[in-house]
């Protein structure tokens, strides 16, 4: 079959026409039917005679194989052209396609940058042999592709969620600040936390300084030797190593409720009450009082200075420095009683007896514990006589002193 021709005379032949494909492809078609069957003769112009002539005299039962005849050259151009105009219209347009695709979602998500688009692909860019080449980028590109199309998709639909999650937040805030009721309970509940506050900060703090030293004691104040003499200043003080207290002691103030709460503003206070009234050194009951809690707000250094005297036991050693000689003494009971039981305080004794007082349990004033001890050093048997009264009599009709009234009973007028 011979080619077009150019209409400007020898060059490129023009691509065949699909009436010449349909064309060439019976021909093929007839020749294939000629050779199997036999009784019609192969359309190849050259050889035509020679099988005439050579059929007439053959059995026709007696037949040998014949080559089937191959398509021709410019058949398989028309075919692969034929191919490739089709794959180029195809791609064309897809990609046309998920290029629109790509620029819609990045209009939706501009706060993002979307990932860069396939480049769409022309007739340049397609492999110019049909086959396993072009199918293989075809298939490498779609894939690309989908795979873009799906983080994209993800990615906009968790922004998407995002952004109404932080919606919902900042209405649900605005509503709530904009309340009329707002405003009303938040002031509610900050009253109410400082009347809580105010009524038992003593709980609160007694209870921290139960577990922390008051760390004031001076190092010589802690006695290896309690027979050992040593000169102290003629400062009356307190000390009991043991728990780390070293603190002034006020003698000889008045029994009632407010003489010992501003004594004890400055250390511990001397309850002397008739029947337990003596001073260090003296045959008979010294007592003396201190806050184990008390009012954060209330004056005074000293307000927890008896925090950890509930850990005191029978043997521990007390000092009670008094006119310039230092007095030692061994505890010998611990005993609770009620802020009436004055009693417990006056009894008949021939010995030095040294009494401390405090509050229980922290942070309240229910109840008075009374840590008794006798004295050790100097010699007890050269102590001084016991004042007039001493150890006779029930006591003073006073409570025991505790602590100040609490926040409550002083607005309330309780007490």
């Amino acid at each position: 079959m011979e080619p077009n021709k150019g209409s400007q005379g020898g060059g490129v032949p023009n691509p065949p026409t699909p009436q010449d494909q349909r064309s060439a492809t019976a021909n093929v078609l007839r020749s294939q039917i000629d050779a199997l069957y036999g009784d019609r003769q192969i359309a190849v112009p050259e050889r035509a005679a020679a099988d005439r002539t050579a059929t007439q005299d053959v059995n026709p039962y007696d037949r040998t194989h014949t080559q089937n005849p191959q398509p021709q050259a410019e058949q398989w151009k028309a075919y692969h052209s034929a191919w490739q105009n089709y794959y180029q219209k195809y791609y064309e347009a897809y990609y046309e396609h998920q290029k629109k695709q790509e620029e819609a979602l990045r209009a939706v998500h501009e706060p993002r940058a979307a990932a860069p688009a396939a480049a769409p692909v022309t007739a340049e860019a397609q492999p110019q042999s049909a086959g396993a080449e072009g199918t293989k980028g075809y298939f490498t590109q779609h894939t690309d592709l989908e795979q873009t199309n799906e983080d994209l998709s993800k990615d906009q639909a968790l922004f998407e969620l995002r952004q109404k999650l932080l919606g919902k937040v900042r209405h649900q805030a605005k509503k709530i600040r904009r309340s009329r009721h707002f405003i009303p309970i938040a002031a509610a509940l900050a009253v109410v936390l400082i009347f809580l506050f105010l009524q038992y900060n003593r709980v609160l703090i007694a209870t921290v300084n139960a577990y922390v030293s008051p760390g004031a004691i001076d190092p010589q104040n802690i006695v290896i030797d309690p027979s050992a003499g040593t000169e102290v200043s003629s400062d009356p003080r307190l000390i009991i190593p043991k728990i780390n207290v070293d603190v002034p002691a006020v003698y000889d103030v008045g029994s009632d409720h407010d003489s010992q709460m501003a004594a004890m503003e400055k250390g511990v206070a001397h309850f002397a009450i008739p029947g337990a009234n003596s001073h260090p050194g003296e045959i008979g009951n010294t007592v003396l009082s201190g806050h184990s809690s008390n009012d954060l707000f209330d004056p005074g250094d000293y307000k927890f200075i008896f925090a950890q005297l509930e850990k005191l036991t029978i043997g521990d050693t007390i000092y009670a420095n008094y006119n310039g000689v230092r007095y030692a003494y061994v505890i010998t009971k611990t005993e609770v009683v009620k802020p009436t039981e004055v009693g417990k305080l006056v009894y008949p004794t021939d010995k030095p007896i040294l009494t401390l007082i405090t509050c229980t349990p922290l942070g309240t004033a229910l109840n008075r514990l009374l840590v008794t001890a006798e004295q050790v050093t100097p010699d007890p048997t050269s102590a001084s006589a016991a004042p007039q009264g001493s150890g006779e009599g029930s006591g003073s009709d006073a409570a025991i002193p505790g602590d100040s009234p609490t926040f409550f009973e002083r607005l309330f007028g309780i007490r």
